[in-house]
C-alpha cells in the first residue's frame, strides 16, 4: 500500500524522518507539494548555510551535488536520513520514496496524511530557498 504525504506546512527534518522509518518498514511513500514544507529558525541563517552548500560544487562533475529545485531538496534529506543508501537496505528504501511539487492528476481524488500541523514563528519554506 502507498502512503501519499501532503507536506503543506510540515516541517522538513520531522516529516523526512518519519518517511524514512515508513520507506525502511517497506512502504511505498509518495510526498506532495515539496515547494511548501518548511524548515525551522532564522530565515537569513537558513537561506546562507544552503547557498554556501551550493557553492562549495566547484566546476568539477564530481560533487557534492546540491539540487535548486524543491522536490529534490526534500529527497536529499529523506536520503540523510536512511542508512547507506548505495547497498542493502537504504538503497531499497530510498527506491520506494516519490517527491512531487504541488499535486499529480493521479493523486487528487486519493486519501491524504496531512502532516503540517504547527506554526513557528521562525521559519521559511523550501520554495524560497530554491529560488
Amino acid at each position: 500500500m502507498t502512503k501519499i504525504i501532503d507536506g503543506k506546512g510540515a516541517v522538513l527534518g520531522r516529516l523526512a524522518s518519519y518517511v524514512a522509518k515508513e520507506s525502511l518498514k517497506g512502504e511505498e511513500i509518495v510526498v506532495l507539494n515539496c515547494e511548501h514544507i518548511i524548515i525551522t529558525g532564522n530565515k537569513k541563517d537558513v537561506k546562507e548555510r544552503f547557498d554556501a552548500k551550493r557553492g562549495r560544487s566547484g566546476s568539477s562533475q564530481k560533487g557534492p551535488k546540491h539540487s535548486i529545485l524543491s522536490h529534490m531538496i526534500v529527497k536529499r534529506t529523506i536520503r540523510g536520513m536512511l542508512p547507506d543508501h548505495r547497498k542493502g537496505r537504504g538503497r531499497e528504501a530510498f527506491k520506494k520514496i516519490k517527491c512531487y511539487v504541488g499535486i499529480p492528476k493521479e493523486f487528487e481524488s486519493s486519501k491524504k496524511i496531512i502532516a503540517g500541523k504547527e506554526k513557528t514563528s521562525k521559519f521559511i519554506s523550501i520554495k524560497d530557498i530554491s529560488k
